[in-house]
């Protein structure tokens, strides 16, 4: 547990002295945020603030994990490095995109085809590391009555599904002042307590996925310290934006968590906001493409809906922190009523 809270401790300090620096360093080579023409029209007073500000919490979380799993006496556990590693792997792909985006100033960065081969890049080492090196189950194993084997030909395309999807999902998201950092951090507190919970209790689901669960620990410990530095900058009026490097990083780790875990269903009620932000997206296109132009919100992803309907910036990201909080206390909770079937029937 001790290592855990420095994980945490470390990387909240970390990244709040270190995200002022890489303000000041993007600031100085004018890598300000570019703004959409059609969105809100409250947010062209952000165009200019510095973005990319994920590379902050990826260099804080990596930093604290290495100490506190070094600390353990775990550095050389393959489930925390491997979920770190595809932590830092994701925020590269976003790191590439943001950096094209601010270089030929336009919001369109990496192509579609580049963008998901990197993340499929990512993806695939993430899937042989889980199964030949974690040694994780294959198995959608969460949910009791569910059993579906992907097999080791299945699931590397399973991996790049949940990676891509999660990582894109807080992309979308991330749209408001500290909306995204804000949910992230509650969801990555949750996996701090899931995977702690599975090592103290040595939860075995269809493996020895616990022997790794004190570093997922450590490793949710640290992102989610370093994304709650971020949010002290992030949050409105920002300083910094974390763009495509953090929330396709965060996205990542959440991804990576959910599968070293055993853990992928839950995943969708954790991050239930996320879910809800993509589903507004998935909608808006099939009702205006079903029906010759209309539009179900005023603007999509759904948060820049409530802003068109008069409500501050600050009541939609507040609002929808307590929604995502809610998601996070239910998917605890079932994971802890999961837990006790789990225990009675043994």
């Amino acid at each position: 547990m001790r290592f855990i809270l420095i994980s945490a401790s470390l990387s909240l300090v970390l990244s709040l002295i270190g995200t002022p620096a890489v303000i000041r360093f993007f600031r100085a080579r004018e890598l300000g945020q570019l703004i959409r023409d059609d969105g809100p029209q409250s947010h062209h007073t952000k165009r200019g603030t510095p973005t990319m500000g994920g590379t902050a919490i990826i260099i804080a979380a990596l930093i604290a994990y290495a100490i506190s799993a070094a600390l353990a006496g775990r550095l050389d556990s393959a489930g925390g490095a491997l979920a770190m590693a595809t932590f830092a792997g994701m925020g590269a792909v976003g790191f590439l995109d943001d950096l094209i985006k601010l270089k030929q100033q336009r919001n369109l960065g990496l192509n579609k085809t580049a963008k998901f081969g990197g993340q499929a890049l990512v993806a695939i080492v993430f899937a042989f590391g889980a199964q030949y090196v974690a040694e994780t189950s294959t198995r959608l194993s969460f949910i009791g009555p569910l059993s579906l084997d992907f097999g080791p030909v299945l699931f590397p395309i399973f991996c790049f599904v949940i990676l891509s999807a999660t990582s894109n999902a807080v992309n979308l998201t991330d749209g408001l002042d500290g909306l995204a950092s804000g949910v992230s951090a509650m969801v990555f507190g949750a996996y701090t307590i899931i995977a702690f919970w599975i090592f103290r209790h040595q939860l075995d689901y269809t493996n020895e996925a616990w022997i790794h669960a004190d570093t997922l620990a450590i490793g949710a410990a640290a992102v989610m310290g370093a994304t709650l530095g971020f949010l002290w900058w992030n949050a409105h009026p920002a300083k910094i934006f974390m763009g495509d490097t953090g929330s396709l990083a965060l996205g990542g780790m959440l991804a990576a968590l959910g599968v070293l875990t055993e853990t992928e269903l839950l995943l969708i009620i954790l991050g239930g906001l996320f879910v809800a932000e993509t589903v507004s997206v998935i909608l808006q296109i099939a009702v205006f493409r079903l029906m010759g132009g209309r539009r179900l919100f005023r603007m999509a992803p759904f948060h820049h809906h409530f802003e068109q309907l008069g409500w501050h910036e600050n009541q939609v990201i507040v609002r929808f922190w307590i929604i995502g909080g809610l998601c996070t206390a239910f998917g605890i909770g079932l994971f802890y009523a999961e837990y006790l079937s789990r225990a009675g029937s043994g």
